[in-house]
């Protein structure tokens, strides 16, 4: 279940970048204003870049933190001691 939710959020992830950095919805940044003293668009393109990095990080760590080791130590494993 883990992992489907996981596949899930880096899908969402995926479409959510495609759709930012796409013609229609990026051109809504594309005017002659300044943020700073900055031109607006390359600071847009820097958020949602910056934006995007830290999703994935937040759903690769979301992914990894859930799950239980792979091999827990059981007493069947273990190995007596001799007298």
């Amino acid at each position: 279940m883990l992992e489907r939710l996981g596949t899930q959020r880096l899908l969402a992830l995926f479409a959510a970048g495609w759709l930012l950095f796409n013609f229609p919805l990026l051109a809504l940044w594309d005017h002659d204003a300044t943020l700073w003293g900055l031109p607006l668009f390359p600071v847009a393109l820097f958020v949602l870049w910056a934006l995007l990095i830290a999703g994935l990080a937040w759903a690769v760590e979301q992914g990894t933190s859930g799950r239980a080791p792979a091999d827990p130590p059981s007493a069947s494993n273990t190995v007596p001691k001799g007298d």
